[in-house]
């Protein structure tokens, strides 16, 4: 009887302290930016990649808002951009952007230089229709969801197609305007739905180990999400837009917490597109594009614990 006690008392405990360290608000930047598409941080160094879709650009800055370098304009040389999206930064700090007007991914050094490039307008295998999402798995594979062609390719780190899955509909597995895309360290690929109000995931090959959400306000439900990011605890953060917040949930779609209501002070948030978290989950960033501004949140945990957690752990003295 006492180790169930002890058992649940743990279970509490453990509880208890997650829910009191948190992610606060750090700080902000405002650059010119003309609707932010596009946020992702190096896994190496740190450095926040913006798309500024409307603006036909990426800029990269350092971890507080320091501008570090720029590059693109709109057309369809090696290079330009025609209403670019999301953007994901490899292991080696290639920088993967979604060209989507012009129907390709094109790939970058880490400062900006022209690496290479795939894709064509239709809907055969490696053809895009609005590549969106864009995401680097742990092998280097790299995935795009298509807008207009409501499915999932994905590719070795160089554009070789390797497979898809999806097609329009709101069953499992299928889709209405994929948008954001991320890949856990355990090989799962989230896949957030703006039309059908959802995120949906799958193994690295397409198939399909869950989902959550349905149109709403209420936690765990959705408006419009766009982007989404998968901490290295394996939860899930997602960039409800039309709900002017940020969720967070377990890897598989428990509610966990929220941040945010439509405004523009601290904290607050005008359509946020875009999340993205350092490599150790310490800080996320969110594209806040309707305040053309980035803000960023740093995971705290208190000072000093509770007596009544104290308390708890002496059981196990």
């Amino acid at each position: 009887m006492r180790t169930g006690i002890i058992t649940a008392l743990a279970a509490f405990a453990l509880a208890t302290a997650a829910s009191l360290a948190e992610y606060v608000y750090e700080g902000d930047w405002k650059r010119e930016f003309d609707e932010i598409s596009g946020v992702a941080v190096a896994p190496d160094t740190g450095y926040v990649y913006v798309v500024d879709r409307d603006l036909d650009r990426v800029q990269y800055f350092k971890p507080k808002g320091s501008l570090l370098g720029e590059w693109g304009s709109q057309g369809q040389k090696n290079g330009e951009f025609n209403y670019p999206e999301h953007v994901a930064v490899a292991q080696n700090g290639n920088v993967y952007v979604a060209d989507a007007g012009n129907d390709r991914i094109q790939y970058f050094t880490a400062s900006g230089s022209f690496v290479g490039k795939w894709g064509s307008p239709g809907g055969g295998k490696g053809e895009f229709r609005w590549p969106c999402g864009v995401a680097v798995a742990p092998n280097r594979n790299v995935y795009v969801t298509e807008y207009r062609n409501n499915r999932v390719q994905y590719f070795t780190s160089s554009g070789s197609v390797l497979g898809s899955w999806g097609r329009e509909g709101t069953g499992p597995g299928e889709f209405n305007y994929p948008d954001g895309i991320a890949v856990s360290t355990t090989n799962s690929v989230y896949v957030a739905e703006y039309k059908n109000h959802r995120v949906q995931y799958f193994t690295l090959t397409g198939s399909r180990r869950g989902g959550w959400g349905s149109e709403g306000p209420a936690p765990g439900q959705f408006l419009n999400p766009m982007g989404i990011a998968v901490g290295p605890d394996g939860s899930v953060f997602v960039a409800d837009s039309g709900n002017h917040r940020i969720q967070h949930f377990t890897a598989d779609g428990t509610f966990i917490e929220e941040w945010g209501t439509q405004g523009e002070q601290k904290g607050e948030f005008n359509r946020p597109r875009n999340i993205a978290l350092t490599k150790d989950g310490s800080r996320f960033y969110v594209g806040d594009s309707g305040n053309n501004r980035i803000q960023y949140f740093k995971y705290t945990e208190p000072a000093v614990w509770p007596t009544s957690f104290g308390r708890v752990k002496a059981l196990f003295k």
